[in-house]
């Protein structure tokens, strides 16, 4: 519990299934189900008292009861949808402990997607949140490049548009350093979420994180890069 007397609730969202990457949740990384490595980040925080799983599949129940993290029931059909929203999950999940968590109280949200952010990245996350009193905290990390080398395609593939003619030939160092979420830590009080309905509300603060520790996987490429990332992490700790 911190000074405050708040609680920390870390909920780790895995629904079963993916278009992408099938089974991504569950897949073998570097030794673990990929959402495994998510518990493990809360159950290894000082700042977190509980850390539960919310799934739809009886297997990802039984894969998180292994791993140390509470999962009381399974979470509602209608949350289980390609098209739920996240907001109603976590607050489902808060709702599992009947009344046990406060509006003053927070919930941190660790995306299963997120598994080279550890516990001392939540425990950095947590300290500012307390800190600085924000309603909100979410990670970020440097942007690959800047907005204004970005741009949409064309039908026909021509580029003369893509990049602002005011923009062309800027060098990237003169453009500033940008910044981008990294979906690898939420942190929010509970009263916020349930009047906001949503993970950013006003007076929101950044913690920035290094890009080498918050890749989101989304498809084999992220898969592979972020378990290269993860073996040369656990050969240097050996």
């Amino acid at each position: 519990m911190s000074e405050a007397g708040r609680r920390y609730l870390a909920v780790v969202t895995a629904r079963s299934g993916s278009k992408r990457l099938p089974e991504k949740n569950v897949r073998d990384f570097c030794g673990r189900p990929l959402f495994v490595w998510s518990v493990r980040a809360g159950l290894e925080c000082p700042a977190v008292q509980r850390t539960v799983v919310s799934t739809d599949s009886p297997e990802y129940r039984r894969i998180a009861l292994d791993a140390g993290a509470e999962c009381p029931r399974l979470r509602a059909p209608e949350l289980a949808a390609d098209t739920a929203s996240s907001v109603d999950t976590v607050l489902e999940a808060v709702d599992w402990f009947d009344g046990a968590y406060g509006d003053d109280d927070a919930v941190v949200l660790l995306q299963p997607t997120s598994p080279l952010r550890d516990a001392a990245d939540v425990e950095a996350a947590i300290e500012m949140f307390e800190r600085t009193g924000a309603p909100a905290l979410v990670s970020v990390s440097p942007a690959e490049c800047p907005p204004e080398w970005m741009g949409q395609l064309t039908d026909d593939l021509r580029a003369d548009d893509f990049i602002a003619r005011q923009r062309k030939g800027s060098r990237s160092q003169d453009l500033g350093q940008w910044y981008r979420l990294n979906g690898a830590i939420y942190v929010i009080r509970i009263g916020v979420l349930r009047a906001e309905r949503g993970f950013l509300p006003a007076g929101t603060v950044a913690f920035p994180m290094p890009r080498m520790r918050a890749v989101d996987i989304d498809d084999a490429t992220d898969f592979e890069f972020a378990r290269l990332l993860m073996q040369a992490r656990l050969t240097q700790a050996d």
